[in-house]
């Protein structure tokens, strides 16, 4: 334990470069034997709930003939509620998590790979040093100890690697799963449950003729993220839902590493939305389709009770703009489009058989049986206290964060990421309400910039989505899916579409440290579209 501690010490150290000037400037930083301590558990702190997950090389069948080398998350519960853990036998996801808020769990990640690692809690409220910062990942043979309070409205969340400039292949190789949060208020609700309350990972794979897990090849296809030719849903390709004749909760996850998904369902139905990434919306809302960005959040209500037993329904992903322009032969990322603004090679390097902006099916629904009565949708589902611009701390001087893709590199405000390299307007006053612009090219157009959508993540507490606003050049491709985004309810994470600008109002509450803000097209977060903010 000694000499783990002492390795998260020195590991500490050099990504933070703490100096004695730092530790004037930032205190905080300050912390290295504090983190080295988290590989052992709290003498004071008393768990509800305790887990063990482990990280291993392993081969499962996926295919017929020879199984498929991953990286997979196993778990046990150690102390409470076995129920604490649902595993999806046979695949590569990790173990779903399920707590109630208020409760308390302690955490041993024990990594068995050939690699360093870390976990992050996707949409968790949680100190600095329990929120899967790369600063803190462990080797071959180590154990980090996470331990902490569930302050989460019930909701959909997940837990994905962490990892300094591999996070978009080690998630690509496994290590990811859900982390589902319930409180009262929604149990209250009686919506669907148990097995008519299903979560739905989405995700996109391709291999090679040994079925082997293929990943990007070259420079090209991390600049645009990674696109698989096979869509898998819970680790399954070819996926069926069996349903019956009633009501069903649908957790969706866009759990791809760049993938946007533009839902719909074939025969025309709309979707009826009850929650997004921070849990339940205030009442349920309509759209007529639906677009997920990778690591966002649906929840749905859908009543099968009209369709006849044996009818079949499928989910598709359909066309839409991804550069933010109209293409002359079609959209961009379309069966006949080109890639950002007509290079790169058109189809083949937009995902093959499955284009960005394509037309393809996800999974198919099959009603095998008839259900007696029928359950009723809440006209309104919870309460949302709306965040109020006025009240934000920098009212007056929104932080703005430039997003850029140029020159073979991913950058916020002009910057790359570095793990001690926090600027001043990167400060934040800990309990404190923040107003954030992420700009995507609407202030100063793209100026020879690859065009591209950005899915941008916000570690620490769900903010609010205040308003959304696009250059009048991009408002054509825009139109192919401004009426699918939901930006109701509390999100960690909103899609930036081509020359738009998002405003969003985020509070910095309760905990103090570095907290992490990115692109989640995993490729793009490697090569630098990552920051850190630090608060104090």
């Amino acid at each position: 334990m000694k000499k783990t501690m002492d390795i998260q010490r020195r590991r500490l150290l050099k990504y933070t470069g703490v100096t004695v000037a730092a530790a004037v400037s930032h205190p905080v930083l300050v912390s290295a034997k504090t983190a080295a301590m988290k590989n052992q558990p709290s003498p004071n702190f008393n768990p509800d709930a305790e887990i063990e997950l482990k990280m291993d090389s392993v081969r499962i069948p996926i295919f017929d003939g020879k199984p498929t080398r991953i990286w997979k998350i196993s778990g046990n519960v150690m102390k409470g509620n076995k129920n604490v853990l649902g595993d999806i036998p046979g695949t590569y996801l990790a173990p779903t998590i399920h707590l109630h808020k208020g409760q308390k769990v302690r955490i041993y990640l024990r990594n068995n790979l050939p690699a360093e690692s870390i976990l992050h809690w996707h949409g968790l409220h949680v100190p600095a040093d329990m929120d899967g910062n790369p600063m803190y990942a462990i080797h071959h043979g180590q154990t980090y100890v996470y331990e902490f309070e569930i302050l989460n409205r019930a909701g959909t969340y997940w837990y994905h690697a962490h990892t300094h400039g591999v996070t978009a292949n080690q998630v690509y190789s496994g290590l990811a799963g859900l982390f589902i949060v319930s409180d009262d208020e929604e149990q209250a609700l009686e919506l669907p449950s148990g097995q008519y309350d299903i979560p739905l990972v989405i995700q996109d794979r391709s291999f090679d003729r040994n079925n082997q897990l293929r990943y990007i090849s070259h420079m090209m296809q991390r600049m645009q993220g990674f696109l698989g030719d096979r869509i898998f849903v819970n680790g399954e390709p070819d996926f069926k839902l069996p349903v019956e004749t009633r009501a069903y909760r649908l957790r969706v996850l866009n759990g791809s590493n760049s993938r946007i998904y533009k839902l719909a369902w074939d025969d025309g139905s709309p979707f009826t939305v009850i929650g997004v990434d921070g849990g339940l919306l205030e009442r349920p809302q309509r759209y007529p389709y639906l677009m997920l960005g990778p690591a966002e959040r649906r929840e749905l209500w859908v009543d099968f009770s009209d369709y006849k037993v044996g009818s079949e329904l499928t989910l598709r992903s359909i066309p839409f703009s991804a550069s933010g322009h109209m293409m002359g032969g079609g959209m961009m990322g379309g069966h006949r489009g080109g890639m950002m603004g007509g290079g790169m090679g058109g189809g083949r390097m937009m995902g093959g058989a499955l284009p960005l902006g394509g037309d393809y099916p996800l999974f198919k629904v099959k009603v095998v049986k008839q259900s007696q009565g029928h359950q009723r949708l809440p006209e309104r589902l919870t309460t949302i206290e709306p965040l109020h611009y006025k009240e934000a701390a920098n009212a007056d001087h929104p932080r703005r964060i430039t997003l850029s893709m140029r020159h073979m590199s991913a950058l916020l405000n002009g910057r790359s990421y570095k793990m001690n390299d926090v600027r001043a307007d990167e400060v934040i006053p800990v309990n404190t309400l923040q107003v954030i612009e992420f700009d995507n090219g609407f202030h100063h157009g793209m100026h020879g910039m690859m065009a591209m959508p950005h899915p941008m993540h916000l570690h620490g507490e769900q903010f609010q989505v205040i308003k959304r606003e696009v250059n009048s050049r991009h408002r054509r491709g825009y139109d192919t899916v401004e009426a699918g985004l939901v930006d109701s309810g509390w999100k960690d994470t909103v899609l930036v579409m081509p020359g738009e600008k998002v405003t969003v109002l985020k509070p910095f509450n309760d905990f103090k440290g570095l907290f992490m803000y990115h692109c989640h097209n995993l490729e793009h977060e490697d090569m630098g579209m990552m920051r850190d903010f630090l608060i104090k």
